[in-house]
């Protein structure tokens, strides 16, 4: 019990450091109106592992605050990322391309209100959810599956429980 523990907090903080560090990387495109959060490419994780329901809050949190961003953007944009990831644990058995919709779903919906709101960019909000959709599509969907399949040969060894 003791090792599963243990096993699970290090995937939770390994998954939480790559997201932090792909996101301060490529800050340039990870945030405002149009961004390709290339680090959501992991919210196909939770397939794999619940450890990486908690280790993608951390990162998202942490990959805010380092970036930059406002309380509202580290506060719902974490809890957007929380929702996606626990959704697509949810969704583990069905097909893997059902994976990445709830972190598209859950961003299109509360990021352009960050955006809005938060940071009072004066675009309609509508125009943001098509925008951020674009970028969420990109990564979590394009980038996601393709690290799905990357990983689903040795998933097995790197998520053991």
């Amino acid at each position: 019990m003791k090792n599963r523990n243990i096993n699970f907090m290090t995937q939770a903080a390994m998954i939480a450091a790559i997201y932090v560090v792909l996101t301060y990387v490529f800050a340039p495109f990870s945030f405002g109106e149009v961004q390709v959060r290339i680090s959501e490419a992991l919210t196909i994780l939770p397939v794999f592992t619940p450890a990486a329901i908690p280790g993608l809050f951390i990162g998202c949190l942490v990959g805010n605050i380092l970036g930059g961003a406002i309380l509202p953007d580290i506060i719902f944009g974490s809890i957007a990322t929380l929702i996606g990831a626990f959704f697509t644990w949810k969704l583990r058995e069905k097909s893997p391309y059902f994976a990445p919709i709830p972190p598209i779903v859950s961003n299109i919906i509360i990021v352009p209100f960050v955006l809005r709101y938060g940071y009072g960019v004066a675009l309609p909000i509508p125009f943001m959810m098509c925008t951020v959709g674009i970028g969420e599509i990109i990564s979590c969907a394009v980038l996601g599956m393709v690290l799905y399949f990357a990983l689903k040969k040795y998933a097995k060894t790197l998520f053991a429980q």
